[in-house]
C-alpha cells in the first residue's frame, strides 16, 4: 500500500515575515533557510510572489 506524501503549509503572514526578514533585516537566504527549517528554492519562490 502506497501512502500519499504530505507537505507544509504556511500561511500567507508567515512568508510575507520570512522575506521581510531576509530582505530588511539583511538576514541572506542561506541564513534564513537555515534558521526557519525551510528550503531555499521555497524563499526564492515566495519573495518573487510577494
Amino acid at each position: 500500500m502506497v501512502q500519499k506524501q504530505s507537505y507544509k503549509t504556511y500561511s500567507k503572514e508567515f512568508k510575507k515575515e520570512v522575506v521581510a526578514l531576509a530582505h530588511d533585516q539583511g538576514y541572506s537566504v542561506t541564513d534564513a533557510e537555515k534558521s526557519l527549517g525551510i528550503a531555499s528554492n521555497m524563499l526564492y519562490r515566495w519573495k518573487q510572489h510577494i
